[in-house]
């Protein structure tokens, strides 16, 4: 019984020594993503489980979080919203991470018309659990 108890417990005992292992880019990738598809639908819900709750964007010269983000798009006249990311470059480890990316806006206002923007933005990622939230975006217009 010895014999046999011993290598389980060396497996054990090296397999916790282990360090934790980076998570998957495409993880946090599918976060962003599916938060800026949660603003195009306007589901508020959503939006709110997907961010941690000390979330917060900086836009435009503000600090808005999830309630004030809600504000902004009920209050607006835009009718639809697309986005889409470009040259994404993601960093990730066990519990945290962040990207950069560029993201084209493309906004329908109410009377039909077409606004085109592409910002800067940056955004930062934690591991509550085994799910990856989105903690922070920062934004600015590309000039």
């Amino acid at each position: 019984m010895k014999i046999a108890f011993i290598p389980l417990a060396l497996a054990g005992a090296l397999s916790a020594c282990q360090p934790n292992r980076p998570d998957s880019p495409e993880k946090l990738k599918a976060v962003i993503v599916s938060y800026f598809d949660c603003v195009t639908r306007k589901d508020f819900a959503r939006m709110k489980t997907l961010t941690t709750p000390d979330f917060v964007i900086y836009e435009n010269g503000k600090i808005v979080d999830n309630d004030g983000m809600i504000e902004i798009i009920k209050g607006s006249p835009i009718a639809k919203a697309t986005f889409s990311l470009d040259d994404v470059r993601i960093d990730v480890d066990a519990s945290s991470g962040s990207m950069i990316y560029v993201n084209h806006g493309k906004f329908v206002s109410n009377d039909a018309s077409t606004i085109t923007r592409d910002f800067l933005e940056s955004a930062v990622f934690k591991k509550v659990g085994n799910e990856w939230k989105l903690r922070f975006v920062h934004s600015t217009v590309k000039k």
